[in-house]
This record gives structure tokens, sequence and C-alpha cells, in this order.
């Protein structure tokens, strides 16, 4: 037989708990019910089931206890029933028979978690991320979209993910990482979601940015974390022989230590470092008296560390980015030219490569045309503004696929 009693009070209390009356807002007394409908129990409706009864005579034991009262339509007791109004004095009863914990004292564990959570794990993100919770909960607010009240443990896991990641200093994957911290291969795979968030709400400079290239800033990888290289000089990834660029048209991949020790041979004849954006545009563009780099989105680390040193290395090339002409790609070359220090140029992302290619232009968002005015308020001085100034006044940006290979 069904347990009517517990549905129907868990019910109430989850109403109670939404309501106005929980948090102490309410401007009108109002009682807090489960109306009887076909939606919320049809079997009270079933004329061939015995649940008519069986609901009755679990009503009346409920009623009897103090825990409710019954609302019988036009009042004629004993016939049907139209709602059921929880009885606010008996809420600490009701936890108790039910075996429930109360919201309130749900609520009181989380805030003393997360006051707990904020010593153990004081790194920036996480500290903004806790302060916030802990902010909402206090004013009375939710926090669902984040976390769970009756599910402490996994606001404690999120929170360490999010302070383990902002303390690592190793390059590793993504599963070994998950392993080193939860034992568990899967767990932080997991929670990435839930993190790219808490980074971009709580790192402005994460507010654009996938989950891929905002565990790849902490030196996690979900794969090998490859930089492609190709043009007119020789890689020497350590002290063993060297790679001639020169003889391999579509360029080479480079990833993990390799990168750390890597040193440019035959430089005398390269006039610019041009980083490109995307994979795609790397293996078909070809320029001479050039070493092009594809980085894959924005930088970590271990990629800037690894253009400072090819610019200590070459310091009297131009150093050229390309990319999108879009306000991800702009986003990107400042993102560049912010975190190396180096003097980069935007390359065929000008005016003239745009109106050349407006053909193949793709409509801008909502969101684009919020992203550009934060932007242009942002770098006043930028060398793109008049590009920037055409996008929104013709609604369109382009992505560096589109614009033909040159020589």
């Amino acid at each position: 037989m069904k347990a009517y009693d517990r549905h129907i009070l868990n019910a109430l209390l989850d109403s109670y708990e939404r309501s106005a009356l929980f948090s102490g807002t309410n401007k009108v007394n109002r009682k807090v019910r489960f109306s009887f409908t076909r939606k919320n129990l049809p079997e009270y409706f079933d004329e061939s089931s015995t649940a008519y009864e069986e609901i009755h005579a679990s009503l009346r034991q409920m009623e009897a206890a103090g825990y409710i009262e019954i609302i019988w339509k036009k009042g004629k007791e004993g016939h049907i029933v139209q709602s059921v109004a929880l009885n606010l004095k008996a809420l600490p009863r009701i936890y108790s028979y039910l075996g429930r914990a109360s919201k309130q004292q749900l609520l009181e564990e989380m805030i003393r978690l997360l006051k707990n959570l904020r010593q153990q794990y004081p790194t920036p993100v996480a500290l903004r991320f806790v302060d916030f919770l802990l902010e909402r909960l206090q004013a009375g607010k939710t926090v669902k979209e984040y976390i769970s009240l009756s599910l402490p443990e996994e606001a404690e896991r999120l929170v360490r993910a999010v302070s383990l990641m902002e303390s690592n200093r190793k390059d590793c994957y993504l599963r070994e990482f998950s392993i080193a911290h939860f034992s568990d291969s899967k767990a932080v795979e997991e929670m990435r979601p839930g993190i790219a968030r808490i980074f971009r709400q709580f790192e402005p400079r994460f507010a654009d940015s996938s989950a891929q290239d905002i565990f790849a800033e902490y030196s996690i990888y979900h794969t090998p974390n490859f930089v492609y290289f190709k043009g007119a000089c020789a890689l020497r990834p350590g002290r063993g022989s060297f790679v001639d660029l020169r003889e391999m048209k579509e360029g080479i991949g480079l990833c993990g230590s390799a990168l750390a020790h890597m040193k440019l041979e035959h430089t005398e004849n390269i006039r610019k470092l041009i980083t490109i954006e995307n994979l795609t545009s790397f293996f078909r563009w070809q320029e001479q008296d050039c070493i092009l780099i594809y980085l894959g989105g924005y930088l970590n680390e271990a990629r800037r560390t690894l253009l400072k040193e090819i610019y200590r290395q070459i310091p009297g090339a131009a150093c050229l980015h390309f990319g999108d002409i879009d306000i991800g790609g702009f986003e990107i070359y400042e993102d560049l030219c912010r975190r190396t220090g180096i003097p980069f140029r935007p390359y065929y992302m000008d005016l003239a490569t745009l109106r050349e290619y407006e053909r193949f232009a793709r409509p801008l968002t909502e969101n684009d045309r919020g992203r550009l005015s934060r932007l242009r308020e942002k770098h006043k001085e930028a060398p793109y503004l008049e590009v920037l100034d055409y996008m929104e006044d013709k609604g369109i940006k382009l992505e560096q696929e589109c614009v033909e290979l040159r020589s």
C-alpha cells in the first residue's frame, strides 16, 4: 500500500520551503496547500481502485495528529477532498515523523560548511565563489543553480576542485588531475561544466572562455597540449638533433616538456613572427621569411613562456596575430598582447580585409553587439576601432578561414 501520508506531507513541506512563509518575505498570510487533482494524485480519481478509501483513512489520521487540515469540496465532509492545508505549528513534529531534515537545518549546516571551506581553500576564485554563496544564503536567496543544500559533500568537492585548479603548477591531463585529488578519473570531468561556469562568473578574464581554455590556463589538458610550428627556420626541442621546418610544408606539433626547452635555429631569414587563431588557417597559410605558430585560443602559462622565449630569440622580427574578424578574435588578440608583453599587431584583421571578403560574413548576434561595445570602451586606443565601427554598422563578422591564401 502506498504511504499516502508521507507523499502528501513531503509535498506540503516542499511547497512550504519554496514559499515566502519560509523566507519570511510574505506580506499576506496564506495557507500552504496540497490540491487534490488528477495530476497530483491520479489514483484518488480512479473509480476502479480502493485508493479513495485508503487516502481518506490516511488523511483522517494526519488530521487527528494535528499535521493537516482537510478542506472538503463544497464543504461536504467525507465526500471529496478539495485540498489539505499544512499546520505550520506542527512543523517540528512533521519533520521528525518523516525523518527529514528541515530546510532551515540544511541551510545552517551549509553556511557552517562554507565558512570552513573559506578557511581551507583561500584561492581567489574559490573565495569569491564561496563568499557569493554565503551572501545569498544569509540573505535568504536561492543557490540551487550552483549547489544543493541537501548535498553538502558535492558542494565541498566543487569548491575544492576550483581551488586545486588555481593552485596547480604542473602540466597534466584532466583524468590524471582527477585521480590525484579525488581518487576517481571521472570526478573532475563530471564537475567540468560547473567549474567552468564558476571561473567565467568570478574571474573576469574568463568571461567568454571555453571550459577547455579555462582548464588549460591552469595547465590541465583534456588532450595533449600541442603547439604547431612551421616556417623559415629549424627547431631544436632539446639537446638532440633539430627539426628543419623548411622541409615541412604543413609544420610540426610539439607538446609537453619539448616546449619548455625548445630553441630556434637558422633564424637569419625570419622577418615575422605570426600567431594564427584557427588550425585550418594554420595548415593552409604559406608565407615567406616567417615563423607561424598555432596556439589554439587563449594562452596558458606554458604558451606565454614559449612566446616570450621565441621573441627573445628573434627580437628584430615583426610580431603579428592573425585571427577571426569578430569579437572573440579581437579579445584573443588583446589577451595575447597583455599577457605576453609582446607588441603584436593585428594581421589581415583590418577593414580592407573585411570589405574584401564581406560576401562570406555572418550576422552579429545581440551578445556580439554587447561584447563589441564593451571591447571598444575598454580599448579606446586599439588599432582596430574602425573595423569594430564597420562591423557594428553592417552587423557582420568574418571567420578567419574565409580569408584566402596569401603569399
